[in-house]
């Protein structure tokens, strides 16, 4: 007898703000957001070495009110999203709509600390997971022994379960045919919630959402199809492929009338090769290119020594090199520049990029400058026959060792 298939999507509950309550217990319930890097308020709340953290009192912890800076929200606690507080936000538009909230830093070791766990813990039970970030996977429930009673329900509770009793963590899990739906159905009963979807749910739960509600449907996407009279995923179905075709072109269009109808044939994959590494920063004020150029030049450089170094410790090496520049008036640019050679070395990365900057206006104010690699392969693996790698690998050489050139924007 065939199995029917069956993929879970879990989803850890406010993930980063979770793991901080853990350390702080006495900030359960209360509104608190994570965010920005540590300041000296938080090093000098916890400078006392006798006093247990989970003793600190309350009034101790900084306040978003007070926070001054260029800091984003990773995540909050779900008594400050009651204000409209969320992922993503601006920390000083935060503060406006939620003053009271207490601000934590991001502690980027806690967390990879626990995604390991929550994820060897899945892995125990099921393991054909796939991971989509630190605090996310889709898994197979399918052949796994208990994946399929109740729809997957039961094999959802022991995984919940299990976590807690790893990290005291929660997660939601959401189960259903496809990764499509599964994604969906994890949203559906937050915090420490299962969701199970049959085909035959379609209708009943999925056509009532709107259409941002299918994972790869933008803002840009969404407004489009508002404009068009298209607000729920049930409205979407209804159109014509030829229809959405014609405003989307040929696979968005068919790929829209496909996930409406909650088709999804995707894998769950164990294993998968990353498409790019990035780095980028927010400034703490803005920069100008001319004025502020010395300045500008040493945060670039740095930042291409340091997707150097990622790309090094992951063991690739990239073609393309590209910027992300974000300007006063949050308008952005992006340029890219692909070389014949690969490379992971931090002053040809830095040159590459600095010839894309000559392709951008530098008129206005930045507030944000990225680095990025892409076209990635294997160190040692680069898909070039050898005298062709070894021409290359001589122009690389050449190219990484000559002086920037003078002329250079920053």
């Amino acid at each position: 007898m065939t199995s029917i298939r069956r993929i879970a999507h879990l989803d850890m509950d406010a993930f980063f703000a979770s793991i901080e309550l853990l350390r702080y217990p006495q900030l359960k319930g209360l509104p608190v957001v994570i965010g920005g890097g540590r300041r000296k308020v938080d090093d000098a709340m916890r400078s006392n070495p006798e006093r247990a953290l989970r003793f600190i009192p309350v009034h101790e912890f900084p306040l978003l009110k007070d926070y001054v800076g260029r800091g984003v929200i990773t995540t909050a606690t779900y008594a400050a999203r009651q204000f409209g507080v969320g992922s993503a936000m601006g920390m000083m538009k935060a503060a406006k709509l939620c003053p009271q909230a207490i601000v934590l830093p991001v502690d980027f070791e806690e967390v990879r600390k626990y995604s390991r766990l929550f994820k060897s813990t899945i892995t125990a039970i099921a393991p054909l997971m796939e991971d989509r970030g630190v605090d996310e996977v889709y898994i197979d429930f399918t052949d796994v022994p208990g994946g399929q009673r109740e729809g997957g329900r039961v094999l959802a509770r022991l995984i919940q379960k299990e976590i807690f009793n790893a990290t005291g963590l929660t997660c939601s899990v959401g189960v259903a045919p496809n990764k499509l739906l599964a994604k969906m159905a994890s949203e559906f009963n937050k915090p420490k919630g299962i969701s199970v979807v049959y085909e035959t749910d379609l209708q009943e739960k999925i056509w009532p959402l709107n259409v941002r509600k299918i994972n790869g449907i933008g803002p840009k996407a969404g407004e489009k199809l508002a404009a068009l009279q298209i607000q729920t995923i049930g409205e979407l179905a209804a159109q014509d492929p030829a229809f959405l075709i014609g405003h989307f072109g040929k696979a968005t269009g068919a790929w829209m009338h496909e996930a409406a109808w909650g088709r999804d044939d995707r894998p769950v994959v164990t294993e998968s090769e990353p498409v790019s590494i990035s780095r980028e920063t927010t400034f703490e004020r803005d920069l100008h290119a001319v004025r502020d150029k010395a300045e500008l030049g040493a945060i670039f450089t740095h930042l291409c020594d340091k997707l150097a170094e990622d790309l090094q410790r992951k063991g690739y090496v990239a073609r393309t090199i590209g910027i992300k520049l974000r300007y006063e008036d949050f308008q952005s640019a992006t340029r890219d520049n692909t070389a014949e050679a690969y490379t992971a070395d931090g002053t040809t990365i830095r040159k590459l990029a600095g010839l894309c900057l000559k392709r951008v206006p530098l008129g206005k104010k930045l507030r944000l400058l990225g680095v990025r690699a892409a076209s990635l392969a294997k160190a040692g693996e680069e898909p070039l026959s050898e005298q062709k790698s070894q021409s290359a690998l001589d122009r690389r050489d050449k190219f990484a060792t000559e002086t920037i050139a003078t002329d250079q924007l920053f």
